[in-house]
């Protein structure tokens, strides 16, 4: 207890350089805790950034390609499905609901899907939660459309704006549709997924702006059908991308998939979206890795910087060392001294880095969920964090070797010498 209240009686006699190592250890862990946290939320904000679908079909090829581009966002098919094979796979027993997606036009390079108001019904995501409306309502007339939060937010669109849509996506497009512009209806509310970073219209709208192309190519100036034409047509079935699927029962789940990929009118590919996602998880997981190597060789900085710190006033502390040598105090006592103050060192900026993190958890949680589509779970002391908390602590006290040896080779001599 003797060695305790000296301990501590001497950082508070240098309580502002014992606060910048109490600080930089703060820092650390909170980074280190920090990182293992988000690790976690971003790993269940990617695995939830489509639930309650069982199955997302597209033209045969890559299951990683087809819930990147139907999903994410990113990237094209290289080919559609026909509406026929749609019609046929939503009429499969088991099948609850089904959503078309249309894709492959865009507006200032987010991406436009089409769809059927059913998406806004089944669409889930982020722990099966359903998609609310900001602003507005869903799409009712042939050319209206609903935005994104992103997109309303980058674009500044509101309900009633003009949108045209352009063929191609992103920096790809080659052609405005302006002749046919859409109105905006709704805004959706942000959900931090890739629904916030899209326009949705409905499925038969893509078939009607390109109604008029031959061969690939649009029509002629002064050539086009008016929306008022194209409102009263009757349209040519709408190209399908891919869709997703609901079913009654999961028990039929295999079944179905297998029934979907034997399709035998054209090759179709059916996947499931948590197996697919979990894959690419794997893939991109080592950025997670290498985050946690650098917060450790954050954390590592932050314990050399105490070290620095105490060897920087050790020289301030020789008479004092001196004087406790000089009243009888034993090599261990002085040992123990010097490690006692790097364990405190630790434990108050493990405390303090904690408890930081937290109360930045609980308060920023809903903000960075909302905005960056990132899940920070707040949850009271774990394994893994008292691990954390263990290494940390044991590192400061070896480390509080290397001070309390070069203050115990120290001679006694050298500490009451009069310095001129």
């Amino acid at each position: 207890m003797l060695i305790l209240d000296l301990a501590a009686k001497s950082l508070l006699n240098r309580r502002f350089t014992a606060s910048l190592a109490i600080l930089s250890i703060a820092v650390s862990v909170a980074l280190l805790v920090g990182v293992n946290r988000l690790s976690e939320g971003t790993r269940a904000s990617f695995q939830s950034t489509i639930s309650g679908t069982d199955l997302i079909v597209g033209a045969r090829g890559s299951s990683t390609q087809l819930l990147l581009y139907s999903v994410f966002h990113i990237g094209d098919a290289t080919k559609d499905m026909s509406f026929a094979a749609y019609e046929d796979v939503a009429g499969l027993p088991d099948v609850a609901w089904a959503v078309p997606l249309a894709l492959g036009d865009s507006h200032r390079g987010f991406r436009v899907v089409g769809t059927s108001t059913d998406y806004f019904e089944h669409f889930r995501h982020g722990g099966k939660k359903r998609l609310a409306f900001a602003d507005g309502a869903p799409f009712a007339d042939l050319f209206d459309v609903v935005i994104g939060a992103d997109v309303a937010r980058t674009l500044g669109y509101r309900p009633g704006d003009k949108v045209v849509v352009a063929h191609g996506s992103g920096t790809a497009a080659i052609h405005d549709h302006d002749t046919l512009p859409f109105t905006v209806t709704g805004t959706l509310a942000p959900t931090g997924t890739p629904v916030d970073r899209a326009l949705y219209v409905p499925l038969d709208a893509i078939t009607a702006i390109h109604v008029d192309w031959q061969s690939g190519r649009p029509p002629r100036p002064g050539e086009e059908t008016s929306a008022d034409a194209l409102r009263t047509e009757e349209l040519p079935p709408p190209r399908v991308t891919a869709m997703l699927l609901g079913l009654k029962s999961r028990m039929g789940l295999f079944q179905t998939q297998r029934a979907i990929n034997e399709y035998e009118a054209e090759p179709l590919t059916a996947i499931l979206p948590g197996v697919v996602i979990t894959e690419i998880w794997r893939l991109i997981g080592v950025a997670e890795r290498a985050l946690t190597v650098i917060s450790g060789f954050v954390v590592a900085a932050g314990l050399f910087g105490m070290i620095g710190i105490l060897l920087t006033a050790l020289n301030e502390r020789r008479r004092e060392i001196a004087i406790l040598r000089s009243l009888g105090a034993t090599p261990a006592a002085v040992l123990g001294l010097f490690t006692l103050e790097s364990l405190l060192f630790g434990a108050a900026g493990i405390v303090l880095g904690y408890g930081v993190l937290s109360l930045a958890s609980l308060l920023l949680a809903d903000f960075v969920s909302t905005r960056f589509g990132l899940f920070l779970p707040f949850h009271w002391l774990t394994a893994t964090d008292l691990k954390l908390f263990a290494a940390v602590l044991g590192a400061s006290g070896l480390l509080g070797l290397v001070p309390a040896g070069i203050a115990y080779r120290s001679a006694l001599t050298d500490g009451l010498a009069m310095r001129l």
